[in-house]
């Protein structure tokens, strides 16, 4: 990362602490104004560092994905979903996944991404039985009833739709128990 992207503030309040986040577009570390430049320098480094681990965590590679949705199929759908490809995508404004079952392939909002971990694990999942089981029947359903975060991270994705003023009806849908629902 180049200096220009990062602005380093110092702040005489600050004693002992360092800190780093993201502000428009560029990386901020707040320094105490005590510090040398020298110890700046390590600091700044450091933090940036720890910053794009952090980042990495939160946003896994196309590689990491399959990887991971690979691991999720084997640990609740007995290994039966094989995907060929998983990746990012931007183009998804009014859905959190989709799936071609003809050639394995998951796309996964890049909205997801800063969500919790089992929120990208549900979103998986459920395009994972989707490479199985077309429709959200009550065989769809029974599928992913295993995964033990089902309801939480649904429940954790219609409160993001919710608050965005997002359409989460989607008609026609079956639930868990294979009951019709509209807000499945």
């Amino acid at each position: 990362m180049s200096t220009e992207d990062v602005e380093v503030r110092r702040s005489p309040r600050r004693r002992r602490t360092v800190s780093a986040r993201r502000e428009n577009g560029r990386v901020v570390v707040l320094i105490p104004a005590s510090m040398s430049r020298a110890e700046e320098r390590v600091w700044v480094a450091r933090m940036l560092d720890k910053l794009k681990a952090g980042e990495r965590r939160r946003r896994p590679s196309d590689k990491d994905l399959l990887a991971r949705a690979t691991d999720l199929s084997q640990r609740y759908l007995g290994g039966h979903a094989r995907p060929r490809s998983i990746r990012w995508v931007s183009n998804q404004r009014s859905r959190w996944g989709s799936c071609t079952p003809a050639d394995g392939s998951i796309r996964l909002s890049d909205r997801l991404q800063d969500m919790p971990g089992y929120v990208v694990d549900y979103v998986i999942l459920h395009e994972l039985a989707h490479l199985l089981v077309a429709g959200h029947n009550r065989d769809f359903w029974t599928l992913l009833r295993s995964y033990p975060k089902l309801e939480r991270a649904r429940g954790f994705l219609d409160g993001v739709a919710l608050a965005k003023g997002f359409d989460i009806a989607d008609e026609g849908d079956v639930d868990e128990q294979g009951v019709e629902d509209a807000s499945a």
